[in-house]
């Protein structure tokens, strides 16, 4: 069994991730958080896009505890 010298410096090599790689996730990333805050603060109210009340009810909590108001 080997034992670990406690006053050795661990030795950490950076992880490189690049740009042209993490721009995709980011932007969807982006437009996914987007379109979830459209559904929990503004549909059912003025720019509805979809009828009825049903995407209001399954985001009425959300929609309180994010601090839109919608009543």
């Amino acid at each position: 069994m080997s034992q670990l010298n406690p006053t050795a410096p661990a030795t950490v090599a950076p992880v490189s991730i690049p740009v042209r790689e993490l721009a995709p996730w980011a932007l969807f990333a982006a437009l996914l958080a987007v379109v979830v805050t459209y559904f929990v603060g503004a549909e059912q109210g003025a720019f509805s896009l979809i009828s009825g009340s049903d995407v209001h009810e399954w985001v009425h909590d959300g929609r309180h505890l994010l601090g839109f108001p919608c009543h």
